[in-house]
């Protein structure tokens, strides 16, 4: 097995698409520690501490939920589209003529997957405040504005993007699957 590896190191086009996949993993990491403005982040971290289920929730988004960061979603809205598109594929006649196409059908049903990530963001961040405002009786989240909830969901949709993207950017290098790297950096660096 070291042998193995000793062949990965010298051919250096892995060895830099391993170091950019890296680069790519820290990058999420830090955009796991970028709060959202407007929120009190100690007493939400109490909060995750005495809840067991919020912590759960916590591990996989990533890690990004107890930040209430940016990418606190993680790429939930991106698997539930995905599986969504998936059973739609199986039953609507059209979808299923599609994905039998070959790459531009795949390519296409990717491209609504990637469409419908937005709306499933935007209701599953709405539910998660509102989740977290039931909890707090309003004391976190310091009963926001619409204004402020409009932002707070465009910034949290836009993190989601983001990570889909950084997950795509890491499948092209041809190192694993992008998103599940991503999913599985968030619960790794959840453990220590």
């Amino acid at each position: 097995m070291l042998n193995k590896f000793q062949q990965l190191w010298k051919a250096k086009d892995v060895r830099n698409n391993i170091f950019y996949v890296l680069a790519l993993l820290i990058i999420f990491r830090m955009a796991a520690h970028i709060p959202v403005p407007g929120i009190n982040v100690g007493d939400l971290k109490d909060l995750f501490a005495q809840n067991q289920f919020l912590g759960l929730l916590n591990l996989f988004s990533g890690g990004g939920m107890v930040n209430f960061s940016v990418v606190m979603l993680g790429v939930g809205p991106y698997i539930t589209s995905s599986i969504i598109f998936q059973l739609l594929t199986m039953i609507v006649p059209k979808l299923e003529a599609l994905s039998k196409e070959g790459e531009y059908g795949r390519g296409k049903i990717n491209q609504y997957t990637r469409l419908l990530t937005i709306p499933l963001a935007l209701v599953q961040g709405y539910g998660f405040i509102n989740l977290l405002s039931r909890q707090t009786g309003g004391a976190i989240l310091s009963n926001m504005t619409n204004f402020q909830l409009a932002a707070t969901l465009i910034t949290i949709t836009a993190g989601t993007i983001f990570l889909m993207w950084l997950g795509e950017l890491i499948t092209e290098k041809k190192i694993g699957n992008g998103i599940s790297l991503l999913i599985f950096a968030g619960i790794v660096a959840s453990l220590p």
